[in-house]
């Protein structure tokens, strides 16, 4: 299998995964959004050590230390992520699964933004014209909800730099993110020892089944970040972009119609605005797409007169 088709295959796992994650996240009240966040921090360490011990990378560590431009950008994507994840959490304990669904929406064009801005990538007509559109759904969702999306609006950030730090990063998947999540290990420590010296924990206190979910939690963290790494390693930017429109959808799906969020007509005409954003984004992207391949094309050899 080529590196292209993994890419696409590493990419539609994770996204998958991703759209059924509010469901999980449901199942592990009445934990609250940190404390989840700690667990997802410490048990995503432990699987990925145990991980990388059974595939013997374990070297690598040794190697990455000699990299300090490496380790600081591997900082600054684990407090990306931990931005995102704790963002997340949060919304989806406070009922509110559709507002993450709009981060993951407007996330692609966001990707394309910071392609313009760190990559100094240039745009074409139809990109510009669909960040247009993607700014005017914003502003109809901010009266809409009578204030600015800051949740949908952070997530859709906090990820699309994430993605752009991996990809500049070029680490593999596995020891990426072990050493991203103990940059993180720490604090969620001391956060989950505050946490029990207070009584306050829930880590063993509800039952066996929420026990065993929070712990859980590692590997439903760590699987679909493993695969967008490795599709972030494979895929062009853009080309990530894209592919996340299928966790905002199923994202939606749940929010809409298991959870029952509303949806008044004016949320929903910024949604549509949105959507309208991405096809025209979409339909640029698979133009552009054919037309370098007819370029790319070899031309025939002559014939033998």
């Amino acid at each position: 299998m080529n590196q292209l088709r993994l890419g696409y295959l590493y990419g539609i796992g994770a996204y998958l995964l991703w759209g059924f994650f509010p469901i999980y996240l449901k199942l592990l009240r009445p934990a609250g959004p940190v404390e989840i966040l700690a667990h997802r921090i410490i048990w995503s360490v432990v699987f990925v050590a145990l991980l990388l011990a059974a595939m013997r990378h374990v070297g690598f560590l040794r190697a990455l230390a000699r990299r300090p431009r490496a380790l600081a950008g591997i900082a600054f994507a684990a407090a990306l992520i931990a931005v995102n994840w704790g963002t997340y959490i949060y919304g989806v304990n406070s009922d509110r699964v559709v507002e993450t669904a709009l981060g993951y929406f407007i996330n692609p064009l966001v990707s394309v933004l910071l392609g313009v801005l760190v990559l100094r990538e240039r745009l074409r007509p139809a990109q510009w014209a669909a960040l247009g559109v993607g700014a005017l759904a914003v502003a109809v969702l901010t009266v809409d909800y009578g204030r600015l999306p800051w949740l949908a609006l952070t997530l859709a950030f906090s990820f699309a730099g994430y993605g752009l730090v991996k990809k500049q990063l070029g680490l593999p998947a596995a020891e990426g993110l072990f050493v991203e999540s103990a940059v993180l290990a720490l604090p969620a420590l001391a956060y989950l020892g505050w946490l029990a010296s207070r009584g306050d924990s829930t880590f063993g206190h509800v039952s066996a089944g929420h026990t065993a979910l929070l712990v859980l939690a590692g590997a439903a963290t760590a699987i679909p970040l493993l695969f967008f790494a490795g599709a972030a390693n494979r895929l062009p930017l853009s080309t990530i972009g894209m592919l996340q429109y299928l966790a905002p959808i199923l994202q939606l799906g749940c929010g809409v119609l298991l959870f029952h969020e509303p949806m008044p007509p004016a949320r929903l005409a910024g949604f549509a605005l949105v959507w309208l954003a991405l096809v025209v984004f979409t339909l640029d992207a698979l133009n552009h797409t054919r037309q370098a391949r007819r370029t790319r094309a070899p031309l025939p050899s002559p014939v033998a007169r």
